[in-house]
């Protein structure tokens, strides 16, 4: 099947550069709106597409400056003898290393066949199409692929309107799944019922090993048929052609007449089908009209799970199912930075590929609070809950989301953010310092451009809140944990931690009188984090004690801590 090697974009409305090698299967492009992920898709589509012309305005070029032509060069390997064929294109085959992306003028014996694809469209708005070649330029030649070679491989799309593919029209997949083709005869004259009639029933005798694979295909998806397809003439149809023959259910329904999201569905089906002729697909905001469940059916068909893929896909998402259901290598991340566009595999080093399971969402965000652990997580949920109730923009309007490191060494944490900021990524690491991460791997972090929040030598987060808030606040920590953890728990934790120097009791006694020591706020830090039964070592308990205690205790509680959190929510909305 033909493929995609490279990608190069010049001056195409939000792009100005950009050199991109995808990868054979499923290329999914995320990245925050306006990024150009869909001008990406647009652009592949426009220099591959079987068109002679194309709508083009002066938007179309980058910042509207018309003086810079756009050039949309694509470059396609895995060619078909028809497409290496010497006397046709000789001129104009190149080389390609597979292991470098170097690309050679001259065909070599130990590096892939190549032919690159160039629209260029200056100042007049007319497009022009050619093979890339140096060789040919020297010699004065210059042309484009054959029609019936354009045709055979130009990319399928499936956008938010594809009902047009469930009928027999030029470029549909039907025409791809078969040799076969509807014998337009003197019927199509009569009436149009008894056309619809008679000329339905010959085209389902010519159309017949087309119509077994929709047949299969949408049973194979669960996509509603009646358990038959038929070749009827479209009702809505108002030209006699091959277009006015569609497929209809048994019933004799219009097969367009499916939901939005069966219908692409369906012809991702039929894609992949077809894929011996037609080998790219283009899937702009691939989530559209799915329910979840059905989204993860046309990944599948789509061969995202697929040890060697049936299709080379390019798709959008702004879904966290999406995400998730893909692997790191099929991720790619689309950044618009100063020295051009840049397209960045997600990858699976440093466990990355948990978090896309785990937090797949922190992949559509623009900056990313990595936490150590659950009781992280839900402490600045809280605190943001409650800034919130203040009238303050919550986290998640700003674009921030948050990844849960699972615990253990906190070097875990700083690892996965180093991972998130070489992708384009703003990114803030929370963590404990009862056991204190290595200065080299903070340092790369930090050197990186990360940020850090992390407590006094020696403190937990427990730790830091016993010990940083004032005694109302740690009064009320305690009542929480009595609720939380039951008072008999409480108090034979503060027994252990403190060799029974201490109970529950003479410390709330103790606090009527002169407060908490810091002697038995230390014990209590000690004792909330104990083994299994630790009293609010959860998202959710976390949540509420940030949000009812530590939000409106903030403001009493000791300098250090108090900016630390400040600093932490003034710098995630300032993205």
């Amino acid at each position: 099947m033909v493929c995609i090697r490279k990608v190069e974009i010049r001056n195409f409305r939000s792009i100005q550069t950009l050199d991109w090698f995808p990868l054979l299967g499923v290329n999914c492009l995320i990245g925050p709106g306006d990024s150009g992920k869909s001008t990406i898709l647009d652009a592949i589509d426009l220099c591959l597409g079987a068109r002679r012309t194309i709508p083009v305005s002066d938007t179309d070029f980058f910042l509207m400056d018309v003086t810079q032509t756009v050039q949309i060069s694509v470059t396609l390997g895995t060619l078909p003898d028809d497409l290496k064929n010497v006397n046709t294109y000789g001129n104009y085959l190149r080389a390609f290393n597979l292991q470098t992306g170097e690309i050679e003028e001259e065909p070599r014996q130990d590096w892939e066949t190549i032919l690159t694809l160039n629209l260029s469209i200056s100042s007049d708005l007319e497009p022009v199409w050619s093979l890339k070649s140096q060789r040919a330029e020297q010699l004065g030649q210059e042309r484009s692929i054959a029609w019936k070679d354009r045709a055979s491989i130009a990319p399928a799309r499936l956008g938010n309107y594809v009902a047009s593919s469930l009928s027999w029209t030029r470029g549909s997949v039907l025409n791809r799944l078969a040799e076969e083709r509807p014998n337009l005869g003197a019927e199509l004259v009569g009436a149009a019922r008894e056309a619809r009639a008679s000329f339905g029933n010959q085209a389902g005798a010519q159309l017949g090993e087309t119509l077994r694979i929709v047949t299969e295909t949408a049973t194979s998806l669960g996509v509603p048929t009646g358990g038959n397809t038929q070749a009827l003439l479209d009702a809505h149809s108002v030209s006699i052609g091959d277009g006015a023959i569609a497929l209809h259910d048994a019933r004799g329904v219009p097969l367009r007449s499916l939901g939005t999201g069966s219908v692409r569905l369906l012809i991702a089906g039929l894609q992949r089908a077809a894929a011996e002729s037609a080998s790219i697909v283009l899937v702009d905001e691939v989530e559209y009209g799915l329910e979840p469940h059905r989204l993860t059916r046309l990944l599948n068909s789509l061969g995202a799970k697929e040890p060697i893929p049936p299709l080379q896909v390019f798709m959008t998402t702004h879904s966290p199912v999406v995400v998730r259901e893909l692997s790191g290598h099929q991720i790619f991340v689309v950044r618009s930075e100063q020295l051009g566009h840049q397209v960045r595999q997600v990858g699976v080093a440093n466990d990355v590929q948990s978090t896309i399971r785990l937090d797949p969402e922190a992949f559509l965000a623009k900056t990313i609070i990595v936490c150590e652990g659950a009781s992280e997580v839900g402490f600045i949920r809280g605190l943001d809950e409650y800034r919130v109730s203040l009238g303050l923009t919550s986290l998640l309007a700003s674009g921030v989301a948050y990844v849960n490191a699972g615990g253990g060494h906190p070097d875990l944490s700083f690892s996965r953010g180093l991972a998130l900021l070489n992708l384009g990524y703003r990114v803030v690491v929370l963590v404990d310092n009862d056991i204190p991460p290595t200065p080299t791997t903070v340092q790369q972090f930090t050197s990186s451009g990360g940020r850090h929040v992390i407590w006094e030598t020696g403190r937990a987060l427990e730790d830091e809140l016993f010990l940083s808030l004032d005694d109302e606040a740690v009064g009320l920590l305690l009542q929480r944990a009595c609720e939380l953890a039951d008072s008999e728990i409480v108090d034979a934790h503060i027994r252990t931690k403190s060799n029974g120097a201490m109970t529950l009791e003479n410390i709330c006694n103790q606090a009527l009188i002169d407060g908490y020591s810091r002697e038995t706020r230390t014990c209590l830090g000690l004792a909330s984090r104990s083994g299994k039964n630790s009293w609010f070592k959860s998202v959710t308990k976390f949540e509420g004690v940030a949000r009812d205690i530590v939000g409106p205790a903030l403001q009493r509680s000791h300098q250090p801590f108090q900016l630390q959190i400040q600093n932490l929510f003034q710098w995630a909305h300032n993205a």
